[in-house]
């Protein structure tokens, strides 16, 4: 016997309750890599893996390049703000496994904090919050939530765990939902 087909009311709802949990978008622009680790001959053909939670979203392949320039941006659906970004760099490799060139993690927490102030009355480029690199952060050097155009951005420039050098250049930017629950 045939699946009875979905009413429009039922159809809503599964979508309503989505976006329900859902507190916003986060965009990951995926901007550099500074001095990759060579894992072919000379040189890396590197791309980025973004995961949070179920998500999992990639950059483009940069061919022979230990610098690569992505500026890409990835767009990660926001449920729950204590999941971490994690971030994993590959060199693509055409016959073989992918080689790992080391990973590093985000808490968005401060990020998500950050979000929740009242800062319509400052000036652009007002910081928000310093976060300082420590041994339960990845971060290579101070990260600062700026206040910028109407928007709070978070610069990261994050050192790579678990491989010999290699460090990754990123920014966070908030997308609100209308219709989601928001913060």
């Amino acid at each position: 016997m045939p699946d009875s087909p979905t009413t429009p009311s039922e159809g809503r709802s599964s979508n309503s309750s989505i976006m329900d949990s859902l507190l916003g978008l986060l965009r990951i622009r995926v901007k550099r890599g500074v001095n990759l680790a060579v894992r072919d001959v000379r040189s890396s053909d590197p791309y980025v893996v973004v995961k949070m939670g179920k998500q999992k979203l990639k950059t483009r392949v940069i061919k022979k390049d230990v610098n690569p320039e992505w500026n890409e941006d990835l767009t990660l659906s926001v449920v729950d703000s204590s999941l971490p970004v994690k971030l994993t760099v590959y060199d693509h490799d055409t016959f073989s496994m992918d080689d790992k060139m080391g990973d590093a993690q985000i808490d968005i927490r401060p990020y998500i904090e950050g979000l929740k102030m009242n800062l319509q009355d400052l000036p652009s480029g007002t910081i928000i919050t310093r976060i300082q690199p420590s041994r339960q952060n990845c971060l290579a050097e101070e990260s600062c939530i700026i206040w910028s155009e109407g928007k709070v951005v978070q610069d990261i420039c994050l050192r790579l765990r678990n491989v010999e050098c290699g460090e990754l250049e990123v920014q966070l930017q908030w997308i609100e939902l209308p219709g989601s629950r928001g913060l």
